[in-house]
């Protein structure tokens, strides 16, 4: 397993993938933008977030296990929880400071229906409350969301990772028997001051366990699965599945149209995102299982300069999706008060894509420099050794 996992790691399509999702996400994020219609959730039943648990599951997978394989749980496990408290001061200083900016906002523009339109409408009648059950995550201002669900996901993913070291395939049945039983029995948190999660983790950790299974199958597993990607017939249906999600995503868009059976049509939308309904996993599965045969690991385009953006962003996720949050709210509020136009739109895209990247390659090199080695002199390296003199 080590020299499995030795083998996979550094693989730049994990970054690639990382960098869209994180692109995607801000397009999303930024309500009646024109330019996100270009996204993943627009050509199917599936979307960035589930892109972004998937590899967070695969890429800790790689990371930790590693870890765990060589130093064992305890230590792995406190590393976890150390990434754990990152993720948690990223999500708190996210939110004291989101929410305080969306209200002098929305009292500078005189645009009151933002408290309402990114769901912090607590924080007026009940500021301590609010934070507090911020603090605990059952807030849910918008956006915030999928880091919510990333912090629930690490904060027991020390025992999904020893379950998967152990006895993987035990571990990835019970992953699955948690998703159905959520699903059949309703299960998810509760938010504050009503409602429930957004993303339902009881249902989301499928994803996410999905991409650790993967990142720690054996070489038999992975020989399997490469020979079902040669199968043309398997690669045909997956085809077919995505241009009918595609049909039917483009229907729920324009049901004038009569593009399928309305009974079709219902039968798939609206996509149930809170519960991860099961043909958005399949959709999902259909795309990756499509992408890793037609993108290889030593894919000459991961040298074009076109891509370097991506990659970096994907690299340094973290900190561009936290710049992504506020930026999203930045440009909603730039598209409410200035011109709509479809030119406002990508200019507003284009920004916040720009200023993501910046950010990317800033942490990138600041990180470098905590590593380069102490700057020594020539005259501090010639120095005669201690004791030379002392005859």
């Amino acid at each position: 397993m080590k020299a499995e996992l030795a083998a996979r790691d550094g693989d730049l399509r994990l970054c690639l993938l990382l960098g869209i999702a994180a692109w995607f996400l801000f397009l999303d994020h930024v309500p009646h933008n024109a330019v996100s219609l270009l996204t993943m959730r627009n050509f199917g039943f599936s979307g960035a977030t589930d892109l972004f648990v998937f590899i967070g599951g695969y890429t800790a997978a790689i990371l930790y296990g590693t870890m765990m394989l060589e130093r064992g749980f305890v230590v792995t496990a406190t590393r976890i929880f150390k990434r754990l408290w990152q993720l948690y001061a990223a999500y708190i200083v996210l939110f004291v400071i989101y929410i305080d900016l969306i209200g002098y906002a929305a009292r500078k523009s005189r645009a009151s229906e933002l408290i309402g339109e990114f769901n912090v409408t607590g924080i007026v009648d009940h500021t301590i409350r609010t934070l507090i059950h911020g603090l605990l995550l059952q807030a849910k201002p918008l956006n915030l969301d999928v880091l919510q669900l990333f912090i629930v996901l690490m904060a027991v993913f020390p025992l999904v990772l020893f379950g998967m070291v152990r006895r993987p395939n035990v571990t990835m049945a019970g992953s699955i028997g948690l998703y159905f039983a959520a699903r059949q029995f309703d299960w998810n948190l509760s938010s504050f001051p009503d409602g429930r999660w957004y993303l339902n983790p009881f249902c989301w950790q499928l994803l996410f366990v999905l991409g650790a299974w993967l990142a720690l199958s054996g070489a038999n597993q992975m020989r399997a699965v490469r020979k079902l990607q040669e199968l043309a017939v398997l690669r045909a249906a997956a085809w077919l599945y995505l241009l009918f999600a595609l049909a039917v995503t483009v229907a729920g868009k324009f049901p004038q149209a009569g593009i399928i059976p309305d009974l079709l049509r219902d039968a798939f939308l609206p996509n149930d995102q809170e519960n991860l309904a099961p043909h958005r996993v399949l959709h999902f599965l259909a795309l990756a299982f499509l992408f890793a045969y037609m993108v290889p690991r030593d894919w000459s385009g991961f040298r074009w300069q076109a891509l370097q953006p991506v990659i970096r962003c994907g690299q340094e996720w973290l900190a561009v999706f936290c710049t992504g949050v506020f930026l999203s709210f930045a440009g909603h509020l730039v598209l409410i008060t200035g011109p709509d136009s479809l030119l406002m739109h990508v200019l507003v895209s284009f920004a916040g894509i720009l200023i993501m990247t910046g950010v990317a390659y800033y942490v990138s090199w600041s990180k470098r420099q905590d590593h380069k080695p102490a700057f020594r002199t020539q005259a501090m390296t010639g120095l005669p050794e201690e004791g030379r003199f002392a005859k």
